[in-house]
């Protein structure tokens, strides 16, 4: 029951927030999480990259949808001091494996199952996707995902890397 809820939830709020996507300023809160990995990665360690942070979970279609996408972005960025850090927001991190088992990425991701970090980053629709400069500032914000967004991304992230 709660896996559909949550589900309905995604569904709701990603309709309901596709269209919104806004500049926001100011210091990106630093974390540490554990990564798939094994290791602790700090956000503030990372200062002078441009860091893209996406949060989703196993039970969202538009994360699914969007995690290959995010991942060639990755490919095509990160030599130009760009990074991704996916950010799963699953109770039970067998379910986000699962579907990284499925949906394999060559970006680093981490788990916030107490969902500690997206409470600070205010994620309140899923996927939630925060882009921070290399000087570690929020400079946008984007809730929810549908066709078109990664032409978004790509042109922020171009944008972010030649500053």
């Amino acid at each position: 029951m709660k896996k559909w809820l949550s589900g309905v939830l995604c569904g709701v709020l990603c309709v309901w927030s596709l269209e919104a996507s806004a500049d926001v300023t100011g210091q990106a809160p630093d974390f540490t999480l554990k990564s798939s990995s094994g290791e602790n990665i700090k956000l503030s360690e990372l200062r002078g990259t441009v860091v893209l942070l996406n949060f989703w979970a196993s039970w969202c279609g538009p994360c699914r949808t969007e995690m290959p996408l995010l991942d060639e972005l990755y490919q095509e960025y990160r030599d130009y001091g760009f990074t991704i850090l996916g950010v799963n927001l699953d109770e039970n991190r067998d379910q986000a494996n699962l579907l990284l088992d499925k949906i394999p990425v060559s970006f680093p991701v981490l788990f916030d199952p107490a969902n500690s970090t997206s409470e600070t980053y205010q994620v309140d629709a899923m996927p939630t996707t925060v882009l921070i400069d290399r000087n570690g500032k929020v400079r946008y914000h984007h809730r929810g995902y549908k066709d078109g967004y990664m032409d978004h991304y790509r042109t922020e992230v171009k944008e972010l890397v030649l500053e």
